[in-house]
């Protein structure tokens, strides 16, 4: 009975603990998130005395530290991806980033982690002009090892979209794959050298890069629509046009409503009723 007790004390302090969102005062007074909201930068609190309620501005200097669990838009917004909803991602952690924008200087606030995922989300979105304008401000902010070298990614992609430099980007690629074993980590990356295939025209390196992210990093919801949708376009170079259309097909259905599943069906109609074609010797072969 004892080691039951102790279990269930254990489990409601920790829900208890995953379900602190507040602010502390610097005279220790707590206030709930529900208590508070942020209007045109600034703090409002919302006093309740018995069935009246007032608003007040809370000055920045009485706010002692934060206690707040990871916001759940960072989940919200990978969610969202791995549902081929880009656009909507980037608004959920865009809206957790303007909230906690300013407590920026508040201690235990999660502002740097949504910052960090905000720019990452923006990347993986596709949205690179706007990614590139974030970067010096995300390079000025104090960040953990794991995104430092999520940042060496970032950074990456842009290379990849605006150099040729192909072999120096592959190889950078390489030395991240080496430097760790983290599956979201090796998820982008190859996505990115599957990129390069994609541009060298070196097709099946590409087609099968694309597609270890859904066969090995699954779990990475958020790469897997994009990955397979550059899969079907890959095969469409191939000309293997009826492969291609059951790939769209099942984006299709694995996402329907979503903008990846309307570029699907746009894209399949494109080749709809074309058949494989032989694949073509490589020249080298031609001319024996």
């Amino acid at each position: 009975m004892l080691r039951h007790s102790f279990i269930l004390a254990a489990l409601i302090l920790t829900a208890q603990s995953a379900s602190a969102q507040m602010l502390v005062l610097k005279d220790g007074t707590q206030i709930n998130h529900t208590e508070f909201s942020v209007q045109d930068g600034k703090v409002v609190r919302t006093i309740t005395i018995g069935d009246q309620t007032a608003t007040t501005v809370l000055p920045m200097a009485n706010i002692a530290s934060m206690d707040w669990p990871e916001p759940i838009e960072i989940s919200d917004a990978r969610s969202l991806l791995g549902q081929g909803k880009p656009d909507e991602a980037v608004a959920a952690i865009k809206k957790a980033k303007e909230f906690f924008e300013v407590f920026e200087n508040i201690k235990g606030t999660p502002y740097r982690e949504v910052f960090f995922s905000y720019v990452e989300t923006m990347s993986q979105a596709g949205k690179f002009e706007e990614t590139i304008k974030l970067i010096p401000q995300l390079r000025a902010v104090q960040l953990t090892d794991e995104q430092k070298l999520k940042l060496r990614i970032i950074q990456l992609d842009i290379d990849r979209q605006t150099s040729t430099e192909y072999a120096s980007i592959l190889a950078e690629a390489d030395s991240i794959l080496s430097d760790t074993n983290d599956s979201a980590i090796h998820a982008a990356i190859w996505m990115i050298i599957a990129d390069i295939h994609l541009k060298k025209k070196e097709w099946e390196k590409a087609l099968m890069a694309y597609m270890r992210i859904p066969v090995f990093y699954g779990t990475q919801v958020q790469r897997v629509p994009d990955a397979e949708m550059k899969a079907a376009q890959t095969l469409v170079k191939m000309k293997r046009y009826e492969d291609a259309q059951a790939v769209f097909t099942r984006l299709m259905d694995t996402y329907k409503g979503s903008p990846i599943a309307q570029a699907a069906e746009r894209e399949k109609a494109a080749i709809n009723g074309m058949k494989n074609e032989p694949e073509e010797e490589p020249a080298e072969e031609k001319k024996s």
